[in-house]
């Protein structure tokens, strides 16, 4: 029988609902598995955890090969709010929990956030921009001594 594994550390870089959405479901369901989680948000995945921006989140729409349209008709205006709404009505069915309180849900079952420090200065992000629920503003060094002995997942 293989090791289990006991830590995941997941990097969130994307902005976008498709991009945030995964990373918050490999953290549930590794917390409901009894595996440690840490969340190392970088670049535009910020947006998850910045307070004015996380409970805006779009689906990506231009250049989305995943939605098989054309990205010209990604481009028009509207297209991206009504893909959100429709993505946002499918999960609401599945009971997937909008991103506030998903990330509530998962720093409540001891899962840890943090902000990638050097994302953070890249757009002048301070810890008071960011939810509550985020641990720390840290170094990518400080992220791998985080992660160290477990496995990192990229989103």
């Amino acid at each position: 029988m293989p090791d289990q594994i006991e830590k995941v550390s997941i990097i969130v870089s994307k902005g976008s609902l498709e991009g945030i959405y995964p990373a918050l479901i490999m953290a549930n369901g590794a917390r409901a598995e009894g595996i440690e989680a840490n969340l190392f948000f970088t670049f535009f995945g910020l947006d998850a955890i910045h307070k004015k921006r996380f409970e805006h989140i779009k689906v990506a729409t231009v250049g989305n090969p995943g939605l098989h349209f054309a990205t010209l008709a990604g481009g028009l205006p509207g297209v991206s709010s009504v893909m959100t709404h429709l993505m946002e009505k499918k999960m609401e069915k599945l009971d997937i929990p909008p991103i506030p309180e998903f990330i509530e849900m998962i720093s409540d079952t001891g899962a840890g956030l943090y902000a990638c420090k050097a994302s953070c200065d890249l757009f002048e992000i301070t810890k008071d921009d960011l939810v509550d629920q985020v641990k720390d503003i840290i170094t990518v060094g400080d992220f791998y001594q985080l992660a160290a002995g477990g496995q990192i997942l990229f989103t």
